[in-house]
């Protein structure tokens, strides 16, 4: 039988407030439900529906409610467990926020919170952080630093901000916990233990629930009872198989083992904590997955993981940040066959991809902020700030908001072209910020300097399909328009004809923490085919050979799909420079349709 929706309560209760339904009637002998009226069976009085009238007053912990929420709560759940086995008794807060529900008779169990129409106002479009392999899990542990930082969480979970603007919309990136706990909504996944541990004995460790972390531990699974050696046994989850110690240690820079068998093994226990963490959000808006394309686990287990994702949610959009290789420095040999094999399912399962390269960060951290000797750590904040910058407008209020629908809808003009380019300004060095008046005709000059570029490539080889730029801080919605519209008039060959208006704007009003007003940019840029096509060029020089893919098919892998891979990566380049073209074509056209026209105009001697 269905369970009842909205407020619910046991129907024979005394009627002593909000006359509830069934009240001073007699219990029959049998034990069966005391009939109700037509009035009660439609829910007029039990409240069934979104349309219902609560009552005017109810028990909320002890206290009268004139908000009439219309749940019992606190110790008037617990004073009804027992009164009437094997009824239904329903309870939540003052608000409606937090539902519980039990069986009476029994012990009281979460469930699914019944919300006011306040509260169904209120609610947060949520967002699930997934971080996957070693690159993906530091960038990742960055992140929470800077959101922890604008939104006053510390390293313990708890709230320590000045404003009450930062825990407003706290709930897109945290889950509240007990004793005002925040805990964040995210999925850490690794192959191997290594990285998890340093998360762990982080500052941020204490940060995330344990259950979050999923990893692989060295062992595998066989039947209980089957060991000949019981010191190398330890219990799993599974309490019918155990775990036996092996030598494996993650996917070993191996896109087919983490794609088709170390990664595909953990797979359903990673989806699991998806689950979770999405049925905790109240409407959900998307996942963010942050990964490198290079190694094996964030390449390979990365790109299976957003495969069932979009299996399982596939009308929520899916962002990657996904570190590329660089065209210089490279610690993998297989570094292209890694890169191309995850482009290939990229290009097919992603709403927006944001493409972040080490050595684009290296020279903004050497050029523009005159870091002598930058570390890993230094190169995660850069993108860490344009991740921020990204989700401002959900998580804090403003004159012109932007969600991630919003952006994909106005960034993707065509399914397969969602690759975009980021940057973040201002971008100063250390010593010399005293000296430069951060303004917005400065953040906009920073946003389009291709020195800010977070991709190894140049956007001024290239046109932009669109640009997205989400302004932070107190400052006027026309000087940005005025200086968009300057930047689009000045630089008029930068960007496509054939989409007008193509610059989505966003104006947030709270900076970042120690900035007056920043900036983040995504451009839609033709010129990240430059990305692709040396990639590519790398990827085709050592597969003539077949130089390295026995490591690929002893995983399972088949060779066609190396071939698959490389077609569709020309295919997408193909397209980029189709559409960068598209501009003089269509000229041409225009220009014979205009002489044919003319020719029949002219009259025939």
């Amino acid at each position: 039988m269905a369970e009842p929706v909205g407020w619910g309560w046991s129907p024979w209760e005394p009627r002593a407030l909000g006359q509830r339904p069934g009240a001073g009637r007699a219990r029959p002998a049998n034990g069966a439900s005391p009939a109700l009226t037509p009035q009660e069976m439609s829910g007029q009085h039990c409240g069934l529906g979104e349309e219902s009238t609560p009552p005017s007053t109810s028990v909320i912990r002890g206290e009268q409610s004139s908000a009439g929420a219309g749940l019992w709560a606190g110790h008037t759940l617990k004073a009804s467990l027992g009164r009437w086995p094997g009824q239904l008794v329903h309870a939540c807060d003052d608000q409606g926020r937090a539902g519980l529900t039990a069986v009476t008779g029994g012990s009281p169990s979460l469930r699914s919170p019944c919300r006011s129409s306040a509260w169904r106002k209120a609610r947060m479009r949520e967002i699930v952080h997934i971080q996957i392999g070693q690159c993906g899990n530091q960038i990742g542990a960055k992140f929470w630093e800077v959101i922890g930082e604008e939104h006053g969480i510390d390293a313990a979970g708890s709230d320590c901000g000045a404003s009450a603007l930062q825990l407003e919309r706290l709930s897109v990136y945290y889950n509240e916990a007990y004793g005002r706990k925040y805990v964040p909504r995210a999925v850490l996944v690794d192959l191997e233990p290594g990285t998890m541990d340093s998360i762990r004995s982080s500052r941020l460790g204490a940060l995330f629930q344990p259950d979050s972390f999923v990893h692989g531990r060295f062992f595998r699974k066989v039947p209980a009872g089957r060991a000949e050696d019981a010191s190398c046994w330890c219990p799993s989850r599974l309490t019918s198989h155990l775990l036996l110690a092996t030598g494996n240690s993650g996917a070993g820079n191996n896109w087919a083992k983490g794609h088709y068998t170390e990664g595909a093994e953990l797979m359903e226990t990673v989806m699991d904590v998806v689950r979770s963490e999405s049925e905790n959000c109240d409407c959900l808006q998307g996942f963010q997955i942050v990964h490198s394309l290079g190694g094996g686990t964030g390449s390979g287990m990365g790109t299976l993981l957003m495969n069932k994702i979009r299996e399982e949610y596939p009308d929520r959009i899916l962002n990657s940040f996904s570190v590329m290789p660089s065209p210089k420095v490279s610690d993998t040999v297989v570094e292209p066959y890694n890169a191309v094999l995850s482009i290939h399912q990229l290009i097919e399962n992603t709403d927006a991809c944001f493409c972040i390269d080490n050595e684009a960060l290296y020279d903004i951290c050497f050029r523009t902020l005159k870091l002598t000797t930058p570390t890993y750590s230094d190169l995660n904040h850069l993108v860490s700030l344009t991740m921020s910058g990204i989700t401002t407008s959900l998580r804090f209020p403003g004159q012109l908001n932007a969600d991630l629908r919003k952006l994909a809808v106005n960034m993707v003009p065509f399914p397969r072209l969602h690759f975009f380019m980021p940057g973040f300004a201002p971008l100063t060095a250390q010593g010399s910020q005293q000296y430069r008046a951060l303004s917005v005709a400065e953040l906009t000059q920073q946003m389009f300097d291709a020195r800010n570029t977070m991709a190894a490539c140049d956007p001024r080889r290239g046109r932009y399909l669109t640009v997205a730029c989400i302004f932070r801080g107190k400052m006027s919605t026309k000087e940005v328009d005025q200086q968009l519209l300057s930047v689009q008039t000045r630089h008029s060959s930068c960007f496509v004809e054939w989409i007008p208006n193509n610059v989505k704007v966003a104006v947030c009003d709270i900076p970042p923490r120690g900035l007056n007003m920043a900036a983040t940019f995504i451009g839609n840029n033709t010129a990240i085919q430059e990305l692709f096509g040396r990639v590519s060029e790398h990827f085709s020089a050592m597969f003539k050979r077949k130089a390295f893919v026995h490591w690929y098919t002893s995983e399972g892998m088949d060779v066609s799909e190396f071939g698959e891979a490389e077609s569709n990566i020309h295919d997408l380049v193909s397209e980029y420079q189709q559409f960068q073209d598209a501009t003089a074509a269509l000229e041409d056209e225009a220009e014979q349709e205009a002489e044919v026209e003319r020719d029949a105009e002219d009259p025939q001697p």
